[in-house]
């Protein structure tokens, strides 16, 4: 699907996208709203179409089914990301990835930088790149700041998973796709990494398909 027409202002082609209702429309990799970069959030929705909007990518991100959203993956160019992990996952899983349920949150003007030198990599998927999933080296912690959408601060550490997600959520909004930031080596259909490489941690792919872990 094309991302809605950049000649409309924002709050117009907000209010086209949500006329529609349901899900929305996720933007394939590809489309240049993926890539530009996004405006930082300013009151260009006003607080009622901002809870629409908000609602429209949680109803999306679940439908999907998603652990994040970002604002340009509708083809919205604003500063705007939710994330929520029930994270049903084995023990031994939840225990290597430090995968560990998320509420429902709303990020507004996010940025993130890395709290500490450690890096983990894992397989890592995306909404706008259906069918494929690569290994990602990354921080293990982070600082996330920024506000919710209700404007209060946010200034908080995110460890494990879902410092990974806070991660990739908010490179979308600064124009990066995962695969940026990939081993490209481990490029996997969806389906070789259900069959080959679900272990808890990536170190089997590493082996057989030639690449470095931190």
């Amino acid at each position: 699907m094309a991302s809605p027409s950049p000649r409309a202002p924002l709050a117009e082609r907000v209010e086209e996208l949500l006329a529609v209702g349901g899900p929305l429309p996720i933007v394939a990799a590809g489309d240049p709203v993926l890539r530009t970069g996004t405006e930082r959030y300013d009151g260009q929705l006003g607080p009622a179409l901002l809870a629409r909007f908000v609602e429209a990518l949680r109803v999306t991100m679940r439908a999907a089914p998603g652990v994040g959203l970002a604002a340009p993956q509708v083809g919205v160019e604003l500063r705007i990301a939710v994330i929520e992990d029930p994270a049903p996952v084995p023990e031994e899983v939840r225990l290597a990835r430090g995968r560990v349920p998320q509420p429902f949150r709303v990020l507004v003007n996010p940025a993130y930088e890395p709290s500490g030198s450690g890096r983990v990599a894992f397989f890592e998927g995306c909404l706008s790149v259906p069918g494929w999933q690569a290994v990602v080296a990354r921080p293990a912690e982070v600082r996330l700041t920024g506000e919710d959408d209700s404007g209060r601060a946010v200034d908080e550490v995110f460890r494990g998973w879902p410092a990974r997600i806070v991660q990739h959520e908010t490179d979308h909004l600064d124009g990066l796709l995962y695969l940026d930031r990939a081993e490209l080596r481990s490029l996997s259909a969806n389906e070789t990494v259900a069959r080959r490489w679900a272990q808890p941690t990536p170190e089997e792919a590493a082996r057989a398909l030639g690449f470095g872990l931190p």
